[in-house]
């Protein structure tokens, strides 16, 4: 039998892999999935023209439930995780660049992907 926290775990992975199937069909290239920088881990970071995504993946009852689960100090450390990646792979464009973006995938109960893109901006 299986703990809690066993249980949530399985359902965040499932929840990712919704989300991953979400971006692929709205045409999306995922660079990572779970990437673990120095400060933290972000779920996905997904490309799709010149726009790189950093997104985190919720799931919970309602989509409601999920988005009010992203605290300010959640975003934070995503955002330096983004600079961890970047800085890790290289990548030019600056953070005050227009084509990085934070966007947050909600999966409601029953397995309903919901895609908010630009759900924040650094600092906010």
């Amino acid at each position: 039998m299986s703990t809690p926290r066993q249980q949530a775990e399985k359902r965040g992975r499932k929840a990712e892999t919704l989300a991953a199937l979400l971006l692929r069909l709205k045409g999306y290239r995922i660079l990572e999935h779970r990437f673990r920088g120095k400060r933290g881990e972000i779920d996905i970071i997904a490309r799709r023209r010149n726009v790189t995504a950093f997104i985190e993946v919720k799931a919970r009852k309602t989509a409601e439930d999920a988005l009010y689960s992203i605290s300010k100090k959640q975003r934070r450390r995503i955002e330096a995780t983004a600079e961890d990646w970047m800085k890790k792979t290289g990548f030019q464009e600056g953070i005050s660049s227009g084509s990085l973006r934070f966007d947050i995938i909600t999966v409601a109960a029953g397995g309903v992907p919901s895609h908010i893109t630009d759900a924040w901006r650094i600092g906010e």
